[in-house]
């Protein structure tokens, strides 16, 4: 897959300020004292829909309409933040839009997605069930299937990464959260387009491995999905084009467990009073883990979703809370 060049990120970023403006970074003084050294957060909680993916909705939609190619109706499946991006992006141009999502998945993402004006169908286990399910009604119905990673999805999501290289240049480390791929590969273009010297480390969920054992590997292997916080990281499949990205220009991979990422979305409550989902805890979560290997660099974290439902909120925070106790 191509990677957006400078002139296509600049270029992408003036349609996604069409709806919102740059979301904010900041270094923040508990993390940084939590973690020993500077740490930087970007803050894609923050965008209208409480996730970076929006990005990608809005530059892939004007793609279609640049090539007069916008369809009659579009479909694509998620566990709640792709979904929004596109529900809100279809929203825009008037294209009716079903997205498909896994049984059980967040109440409060479904109603998100349902308040944009989405079909929302319900089926499968699992993302990967989801996904299939969605293409199998493309087929059917002769909607647009939307992909969870393209380069006009690419060059969208890029623009946060491009907004944080360039409004933190010392930055010399950053961690990113990989589920299906877009942000990680968009942390890589961006760098790329920028020329900037920070290590890009790839997170992943210990309990949704596929990215870490296929970068292992060298191919795509599928691994079993049993995360039950971080549910924006839960792909079962690596996908082919993401992981010859990640080959070339990630520095490793760090794995982090559900009790590490409920710890990071206290942390981060506490120290920001932000919400964070799991995967947008995942990243401060890694950095973390590897702090030991962080001190005197300064170190990127990226808060890239906010969408946690209140109940799951609230036993992360009660969790805590009985720790001080017992402790």
């Amino acid at each position: 897959m191509k990677l957006p060049t400078l002139s296509e990120i600049e270029a992408a970023a003036r349609v996604v300020y069409r709806e919102f403006q740059a979301t904010p970074q900041y270094r923040w003084a508990l993390l940084s004292q939590r973690l020993g050294t500077d740490c930087w957060v970007k803050h894609e909680n923050h965008t209208p829909v409480g996730a970076f993916k929006i990005r990608g909705g809005l530059t892939y939609f004007d793609q279609l309409k640049q090539r007069g190619a916008l369809p009659s109706a579009v479909i694509s499946a998620t566990r709640g933040n792709h979904g929004q991006s596109i529900g809100w992006a279809a929203r825009t141009h008037g294209v009716p839009c079903s997205i498909v999502v896994p049984l059980g998945n967040s109440v409060e993402k479904n109603a998100a997605m349902r308040a944009l004006g989405v079909t929302l169908i319900e089926f499968g286990a699992d993302f990967q069930e989801s996904r299939e399910h969605a293409i199998s009604l493309a087929a059917q119905t002769g909607a647009h299937m939307v992909p969870s990673l393209h380069p006009d999805l690419l060059s969208g999501v890029s623009t946060y990464w491009w907004e944080f290289f360039r409004a933190v240049p010392q930055l010399d480390v950053v961690y990113v959260p990989i589920g299906q791929g877009s942000g990680v590969c968009a942390a890589i273009a961006a760098k790329l387009a920028l020329g900037h010297k920070a290590k890009i480390i790839g997170v992943v969920s210990a309990h949704a491995t596929t990215y870490a054992d296929s970068l292992a590997a060298g191919r795509v292997v599928a691994a079993p999905v049993s995360t039950e916080l971080a549910d924006g990281m839960a792909c079962r499949v690596a996908d082919q084009a993401a992981l010859e990205i990640m080959i070339r220009h990630l520095d490793h991979i760090v794995k982090v467990s559900d009790a590490e990422v409920a710890q990071a979305m206290r942390d981060i409550y506490t120290d920001t009073h932000n919400v964070a989902e799991g995967a947008g805890a995942a990243s401060f979560a890694a950095a973390l883990q590897e702090r030991h290997l962080l001190q005197d660099q300064v170190v990127g974290t990226t808060l890239c979703g906010g969408n946690v439902d209140a109940a799951v909120l609230a036993k992360v925070l009660q969790a805590g809370l009985l720790m001080l106790e017992l402790s």
